[in-house]
């Protein structure tokens, strides 16, 4: 949790969600910039609001459902965005998160949500009228799900411009495009020197075509079939990010050409010496990659969240959906001719200004801070 600037009485709290990595990221990068701000925040995991075992059907519910029961998981998926009693369970739950969300709240000025459930507890507490602070919801998917969207939360930021239009559009919910927030080390370009020597060291040609395959914090997805189309069509090689699941970065390192790694924190290094990213969920990694101007491919998305990414990113032009394993080599090689092309991401205004100029609007932050915002 972020402590307190001495010399200042701003109080901003993001609440994020730790399922997968992509709304814990989220979180820590906007901290991180407002803190170039001068700005403190302070930070929760909306899940510590819960029962010990909502917890779990949370975290590992997920990872399970998604990998061994994809059926149901996309099912659940569907039947949340539509009013029933699925998503009356679900908006229960965050009714159970009230009294630890409230608490958490206080006399914060600015409360910024990275989870949807918390987005859903925030408006629940916000239309019943015992919360006063500015409340912003930060979309880390591409694709809006209606619990992203609570009519009692003030504002509703997200990564591209096609998400904003998919919020304003289906849901009649006002959204803006403000960028990713993921780390400026992913917008810088590196020169070909630097290039071939990160290829180098990860054992990789230095000309030819490098795919990243991105399968989340938990390795999800028929991973082996894709490394396994990629690989034998001799596209390209490729590097297989397969986060914590060490059983799967077992399972590829003895493949030839093929790169398997573990949670690393150099991704913004292992992206610049890529050429195409193939990608399942359209999460954080799709968004670092639009950063970077690395151009990406949705292969065999995971059921819900990630085919519902897919289908806007398709449509957008973000990212194609190739259905099969000729289309997804010709994806990669059409792909790689965009490298370097980082124009669909939104740079300025970023969420941390957002922030900035509602703490300005509540009276409660000096504007001369504004001078420092990130370009």
């Amino acid at each position: 949790m972020g402590g307190q600037a001495a010399d200042t009485a701003v109080r901003v709290l993001v609440i994020s969600g730790s399922v997968g990595a992509g709304h814990d990221g989220a979180a820590d990068e906007l901290i991180s910039r407002l803190a170039k701000l001068d700005v403190a925040a302070d930070r929760r995991d909306y899940l510590d609001a819960l029962p010990r075992i909502f917890r779990y059907m949370l975290r590992d519910g997920y990872r399970l459902s998604v990998g061994y029961a994809p059926a149901f998981f996309d099912w659940m998926f569907a039947h949340l965005e539509h009013a029933g009693w699925v998503q009356r369970v679900a908006l229960g739950l965050c009714r159970m998160a009230q009294r630890h969300v409230l608490r958490w709240v206080g006399d914060h000025d600015v409360v910024v949500s990275t989870y949807m459930l918390a987005s859903q507890t925030l408006g629940q507490l916000k239309e019943a009228g015992v919360v006063d602070a500015t409340l912003l919801t930060f979309l880390t998917d591409p694709a809006v799900h209606r619990l992203w969207v609570h009519p009692a939360v003030d504002h509703h930021v997200t990564v591209t411009e096609a998400t904003a239009r998919m919020g304003r559009l289906v849901y009649r919910t006002p959204m803006r495009a403000v960028g990713g927030l993921v780390s400026p080390r992913f917008a810088h370009q590196p020169d070909l020197a630097h290039r071939q020597r990160l290829r180098a060291e990860l054992g990789l040609s230095p000309d030819g075509l490098v795919v990243l395959l991105a399968t989340g914090s938990l390795g999800m997805g028929d991973v082996p079939h894709v490394v396994r189309t990629i690989s034998s069509s001799g596209v390209a090689e490729v590097v297989v990010l397969c986060g914590r699941n060490d059983r799967l970065r077992t399972q590829l390192s003895s493949q030839p050409g093929v790169v398997a790694l573990g949670w690393r924190d150099d991704v913004p290094e292992l992206m610049a010496a890529a050429d195409v990213l193939v990608h399942n969920a359209g999460g954080l990694s799709l968004t670092e990659a639009l950063t970077a101007g690395l151009p990406a491919v949705t292969y065999r998305p995971i059921p819900g969240h990630g085919i519902a990414n897919s289908e806007v990113l398709a449509e957008a032009g973000l990212a194609p959906w190739p259905r099969d394993e000729d289309g997804l080599v010709a994806a990669i090689r059409q792909q790689a001719l965009r490298r370097g092309n980082p124009s669909h991401v939104v740079r300025n205004p970023d969420t941390a200004s957002v922030v900035l100029d509602l703490l300005a609007e509540r009276g409660q932050h000096a504007v001369p801070g504004q001078d420092s915002r990130p370009a």
